[in-house]
């Protein structure tokens, strides 16, 4: 069991006597469930219901979202489940194909008696869908593949010892050359493995990368057929060929995605959403060029001027062509495709921490060199 962030928020959350209903969002496969059900082990009753493996449980909510009618109906379908009072965590897993389950939170809010949680990758996506947001009734929190932190974590480091590195550099003092070199170590290890948690479990247990490029590949692959499955309202060819042009788009001298760039014909105003719904899927992130460097950042930034990074920089690494990858594997050669590698670093972890992504570019200057 990997130690992630999440779980101090889980703890915390599970303590507070006026805690409201949870969801949890994120991409797929970057530990959401596992985490909560670690949680759920903290309680009598425990009781999971995933409406991907489980999809007779929609029914449950065909008379309504009283509460009573909601454990009526599960009791039914499931009559081991246990619903004890002021005892009981109930998790709605991956809502993404039932996204109305979230109506039901207003109502077991009010209740009072059962903690629940939905989870699900897709629901900046799906949310359009609910069909009664139960607004003032719910908390929310986003969570993310491992950073840095969770990786040492995950190698065996305490909070402790992290803190005494946080010390030094709070301190502006130097590192010990000890320190430095095994934190170089580490942090080329994290660049190779990423942060997905089948990925890290396999290389902290085997000590090799074969089977975490494997695990990244297969990732790669998967949110590809997500976009097959899940995308409405938009061409599902184009959505992909934006996800897959995105390490193509970075080695580029400014790093600026250009649909243009995409095929032949492409234009700008026929893949409007595309990556907006990628973003909502927590597949991307973006950063928006400023037009001027002044606060409030987000009155500046151009809409139509951005670069595209993959959300955690390992499907990077499992899109490089054969080259640039064995560029990087062998030389080390971290600077590959003009230090878009860098840059998706540096966006990843500043996504992670809480800030929105921008940069800066003068356009007037670049249109006059041009």
């Amino acid at each position: 069991m990997l130690k992630r962030k999440v779980d101090l928020f889980l703890k915390n959350w599970k303590e507070n006597i006026n805690k409201k209903p949870l969801i949890i969002s994120g991409a797929r496969q970057i530990g959401k469930t596992t985490s909560i059900r670690e949680l759920g082990k903290t309680y009598e009753s425990f009781i999971e219901i995933d409406f991907v493996r489980m999809p007779q449980f929609k029914t449950i909510f065909k008379n309504g979202y009283e509460v009573k009618n909601i454990i009526k109906e599960i009791s039914l379908l499931e009559p081991k489940f246990k619903f004890i009072e002021n005892n009981t965590l109930i998790l709605f897993d991956e809502i993404q194909e039932y996204p109305d389950a979230a109506t039901s939170l207003k109502p077991f809010s009010e209740d009072g008696r059962f903690d629940v949680i939905c989870s699900g990758s897709l629901l900046g996506v799906k949310y359009k869908k609910i069909s009664s947001i139960p607004v003032g009734f719910k908390e929310e929190y986003t969570m993310y593949s491992l950073d840095f932190e969770e990786f040492l974590w995950a190698n065996g480091y305490e909070d402790n010892q992290i803190d005494d590195i946080y010390d030094y550099m709070k301190n502006l003092q130097p590192l010990p050359e000890s320190y430095i070199n095994k934190l170089r170590q580490l942090y080329r290890d994290y660049i190779f493995v990423g942060g997905m948690p089948e990925a890290v479990k396999f290389f902290i247990e085997s000590g090799v990368f074969s089977e975490s490029f494997d695990v990244q590949k297969r990732i790669y692959k998967d949110y590809e057929d997500d976009i097959t499955k899940y995308v409405e309202g938009l061409d599902s060819a184009k959505v992909k060929r934006v996800y897959r042009h995105i390490s193509a788009q970075l080695a580029k001298d400014n790093h600026k995605f250009q649909i243009s760039k995409i095929g032949h014909g492409a234009r700008a105003r026929d893949y409007i959403g595309t990556e907006e719904w990628l973003k909502d899927a927590g597949i991307i992130n973006i950063a928006y060029n400023l037009e001027e460097l002044e606060l409030p950042f987000s009155s500046y930034e151009m809409s139509d001027y951005f670069r595209i990074y993959y959300a955690d920089h390992s499907l990077f690494i499992a899109n490089l062509d054969e080259e640039a990858k064995e560029d990087l594997i062998i030389n080390e050669n971290y600077e590959i495709y003009n230090g878009a590698l860098y840059e998706s670093l540096v966006s990843e972890a500043l996504v992670k921490a809480g800030f929105k992504l921008y940069f800066y570019k003068n356009c007037n200057f670049i249109n006059n060199i041009i």
